[in-house]
């Protein structure tokens, strides 16, 4: 079978990820392009903690379902990166508890959901989107992240999971897992006063680290 070491590494970061409690259940959905520009996608309905490798969705490059179960249904979320973002390797969706729980609150930027609170979800993210809520599954959110131009690496959706693209595998769910972390950061502190990094340093970080930061 084509992909196979693709194929157990993607099914090897789902499951540490549903193993650490960051999406329970049979939510979320992950996905990577293979050696011939096509994708690999979690099917719909699977647990991150039991994906088969032999049953991934396999499509080819002009987005044709080859083999494998049916795909999740937040295709447009994936296709919406990969069509906007020329680095996207790979993609991560979670309903991971603290970054939903963080949406849910008001005075958001719905720019740059993120506080600045450590140097490094600055360097992994960028700015990430807060994106308003839609049904699970509705292409309107690839729309939505069409929208952005491919200027964000990483989005919110509001009352739902974070989502990010990432040049591979690890990338993207190192960058998935700093947004988890930051959004528990921030609800640990609410109501309090902190020294969140300030202007001058944000762009320090940004200048140091090359990060896309518009």
């Amino acid at each position: 079978m084509a992909d196979v070491r693709v194929r157990e590494q993607l099914c090897k970061f789902a499951k540490s990820l549903f193993d650490r409690g960051l999406t329970g259940g049979n939510t979320g959905n992950i996905s990577v392009r293979t050696s011939d520009g096509g994708l690999l996608v979690s099917p719909t309905g699977t647990s991150f903690g039991s994906l088969d490798p032999a049953e991934l969705s396999r499509f080819d490059s002009e987005g044709v379902h080859l083999s494998g179960l049916q795909p999740t249904k937040e295709m447009p979320i994936h296709s919406a990166f990969y069509e906007t973002r020329s680095t996207a390797g790979a993609v991560v969706h979670l309903h991971s508890t603290h970054s939903v729980a963080y949406s849910l609150l008001p005075g958001h930027d719905s720019d740059n959901f993120l506080p600045p609170l450590t140097a490094y979800s600055i360097m992994k993210l960028g700015k990430v989107s807060l994106l308003p809520f839609y049904l699970p599954g509705d292409a309107a959110m690839g729309d939505a992240i069409r929208g952005l131009a491919g200027k964000r690496s990483a989005v919110m959706l509001a009352n739902h999971g974070p989502v990010v693209a990432g040049k591979d595998l690890e990338s993207a769910v190192y960058a998935i897992e700093e947004l988890e972390e930051t959004s528990k950061l921030a609800l640990l502190l609410q109501g309090r006063s902190i020294n969140a990094l300030t202007s001058s340093q944000v762009t320090q970080v940004v200048s140091a680290f090359n990060v896309e930061w518009n």
